[in-house]
């Protein structure tokens, strides 16, 4: 493993794309460290740690600790994300017959899908940055003490331009990431707030236990729990079902090619960290909206409602899931098209008619499969409310958290091995089993 490590920079492309990388984080980071002025932190701070287990604490833990000290990168990727969300929808439901073309036209399509979802993302910026604004403007912190000391027009102007802002440029960092680094630059960026926070975890659960309000005993337990959770979302996300498939013999000419047999691989979390994302993107709207009428009731009932741990969110919150993790396997994978890609050069399933029958058979494993995925993602993601209600637990450990962690880790790791035998390098693993190959879900 260490010496894979240092192969990386033997490969004077790889070794430029990991720095870029990494320069870009730091960016994300020395960003997500610089306030909004005007703000008092000390009433900010007080804020964020009377709503520690509510939305706008996870909010916070998922932002890196930007929203808790309103910095210029508070809004974080959301509005983006949110963008991706409704274009993803407006093509899976085919309303759009415009967005149907586009999606047909390959590469070209592709760009022109991206320019529209970066002007979505503009719009929503907009909205959700001018509903912080404003609640954080009239929202008093514990204690009476007011969290903008001149919540005026002009600090609203002001604050809303520069989250916008803000938003603007982590998209920009991210797509240079993309393309000019190394693994997915959204969710490495997400990635980045959440590994940031672990210091502090850490330090939290080891001043608990010296204060005696956690016992050796319950820190312990919960170290092993860590472990064994951490390890079973790294079996999910890189289990399979592997489908058998024979290939049948057939000339060209004077050669013959085919009389193979391969498999067809069907992730059990096919969808990755998007599901969970999708969900608390969406699961924040409600949140925003009642930011614009701080004083209603039916706002003040949407925040009562909307706090973790409670039954309505947790229900709500896996059932996003559960929908978005077959959304996306209904959008990204197409067992008719599949089918007759094998039935055209001579593939079949044993046992099965190539055709319609064949795709019948992938649509149904698919669906159980995904089933079985959806459900443990969704268990996943309601975990760390349990931990902190039954074993006061310090931090926000699994769910969302944990999912992004390991799922853009994997994927990261996946793609630097891939360079590194590709200029005949060894990999992480000299088997490849950090890709999963050894698992085989029946």
């Amino acid at each position: 493993m260490l010496k894979s490590f240092a192969d990386i920079f033997k490969v004077p492309e790889l070794k430029r794309r990991v720095l870029f990388t990494l320069l870009i984080i730091a960016a994300y980071r020395l960003g997500a460290a610089i306030p909004i002025p005007g703000v008092n932190a000390a009433a900010l701070k007080s804020l964020f740690a009377a709503h520690q287990n509510s939305l706008l604490g996870f909010l916070d833990m998922f932002s890196g600790g930007a929203l808790g000290r309103l910095s210029i990168f508070s809004m974080g990727i959301m509005p983006y994300i949110n963008a991706s969300i409704i274009m993803s929808l407006l093509q899976g439901a085919h309303v759009l017959p415009y967005l149907d073309r586009l999606t047909k036209e390959g590469e070209q399509g592709r760009k022109k899908i991206n320019q529209i979802t970066r002007y979505g993302t503009l719009a929503l910026g907009f909205i959700q940055s001018f509903g912080l604004a404003m609640a954080i403007s009239r929202m008093p912190a514990p204690g009476g003490m007011p969290i903008v000391d001149n919540p005026s027009a002009a600090w609203i102007t002001l604050t809303v331009m520069t989250l916008v802002t803000g938003t603007v440029f982590i998209m920009w960092l991210g797509e240079q990431v993309t393309e000019n680094g190394i693994g997915n630059g959204i969710s490495l960026i997400i990635f980045a707030g959440i590994v940031d926070r672990l210091p502090s975890a850490i330090k939290d659960l080891i001043r608990l236990v010296r204060l005696e309000e956690i016992s050796i005993i319950s820190a312990v337990a919960l170290l092993a729990l860590v472990l064994v959770v951490t390890t079973l979302v790294v079996w999910v996300q890189t289990a399979q079902r592997k489908i058998p498939v024979q290939y049948a013999k057939r000339v060209v000419g004077r050669k013959m090619y085919g009389g193979s047999s391969t498999f067809l691989p069907i992730k059990v979390d096919q969808s990755g960290v998007i599901a969970v994302i999708f969900a608390i993107s969406l699961l924040s709207t409600p949140l925003t909206v009642a930011q614009f009428f701080p004083n209603a009731v039916w706002a003040k009932t949407i925040s009562d409602l909307w706090n973790r741990a409670s039954l309505a969110y947790e229900l709500v919150y896996a059932s996003l899931i559960i929908f978005f993790c077959y959304f996306y396997n209904s959008v990204s994978f197409n067992p008719k098209e599949l089918a007759e890609n094998m039935k055209k050069w001579g593939g079949f399933i044993p046992g099965l008619r190539p055709g319609e029958p064949t795709a019948e058979y992938i649509q149904k494993v698919l669906e159980r499969v995904t089933l079985g995925g959806a459900v443990f993602v969704a268990a996943i993601a309601v975990l760390p409310d349990y931990m902190r209600h039954f074993m006061n637990a310090p931090f926000f450990f699994g769910g969302t958290s944990l999912l992004i962690v390991v799922g853009v880790a994997l994927d990261t790791i996946g793609q630097i091995e891939s360079h590194l035998i590709m200029r005949h390098y060894e990999g992480f693993m000299k088997d490849g089993r950090i890709k999963g190959r050894w698992f085989n879900i029946k």
